[in-house]
């Protein structure tokens, strides 16, 4: 590996650990009723959200430590492609809240470690296209942040916004061609600069300077819009451009089906 493929690893491995000791001190000190608080329309509990990064996490260890492991997970997401991973989180939901927690303590340190061993250039298979070690890390940062948000905000936790959206924002912004697919749309294939603005003032962007659309306006509502846990009005974040404006009702962070649309904070 690479130094430079290296520190980038790093940095985002350490971002991932920041990210998940965060949700794990919000969830470590409470009681079986704390850990079956609802935190979703669909009736997931704390439980859910914990259980579903510990799984994502077993199933991307496998993917790249076990390959016949990995295999019968792809077998069981081409026999159940729509319920399988939910079938597996209500199971692993099931467990008492301390052994859960154990479990993903423990996932979480054997991840990190397998993620550093894999040998430079070589790209991790998965659901999806394979991923380099780096994007995987990212996307798990993005789930962590999405589903640790989901936790904060059902127990009505007040969310510090940190610089760590920013690898939230850039999977969203990445996967734009994803965004249109996933909803049967023809990506219309006109560029778009994005300026986002971190929580410590930094400006964030993505695109060409001289792109004739552009999205404009703060990072972490970027990031919620794109975990699609913000409806768009409920958002600093505007477009100049009809294509700008369409891609922000559909932007998408997250593999798999968009699921309901989120709804105005004052009609929950």
């Amino acid at each position: 590996m690479t130094d430079r493929t290296a520190s980038t690893l790093d940095t985002v491995l350490t971002d991932l650990a920041a990210e998940s000791l965060q949700v794990d001190q919000w969830v470590a000190g409470l009681t079986a009723a704390g850990w079956a608080t609802v935190t979703t329309p669909e009736g997931w509990t704390v439980a859910h959200q914990v259980a579903h990064l510990h799984w994502t996490d077993t199933a991307s260890l496998a993917a790249i430590t076990d390959p016949d492991a990995f295999g019968r997970l792809m077998k069981s997401a081409a026999e159940d492609p729509f319920g399988f991973i939910d079938t597996a989180t209500d199971e692993m939901a099931a467990l008492p809240p301390e052994e859960l927690l154990a479990a993903w303590r423990e996932g979480r340190v054997a991840l990190d470690a397998a993620l550093r061993s894999v040998p430079d250039g070589e790209r991790i298979p998965w659901f999806g296209p394979p991923m380099s070690p780096a994007s995987m890390a990212t996307a798990r940062i993005m789930e962590t942040w999405a589903h640790g948000h989901d936790v904060a905000e059902s127990l009505d936790l007040v969310l510090r916004p940190t610089a760590r959206a920013k690898h939230v924002c850039h999977i969203g912004v990445r996967a734009r061609g994803y965004a249109y697919l996933v909803r049967g749309e023809q990506d219309p294939g006109v560029d778009i600069r994005v300026e986002l603005i971190g929580p410590d003032g930094d400006v964030w962007t993505w695109g060409p300077e001289d792109a004739t659309e552009r999205v404009t306006g703060s990072g972490w509502d970027f990031a919620l819009l794109a975990t699609r846990r913000r409806h768009l009005e409920d958002t600093d974040v505007r477009a100049d451009g009809e294509h700008a404006a369409h891609w922000l009702t559909i932007v998408q962070a997250f593999a798999g089906m968009p699921g309901a649309d989120p709804v105005r904070l004052g009609d929950r």
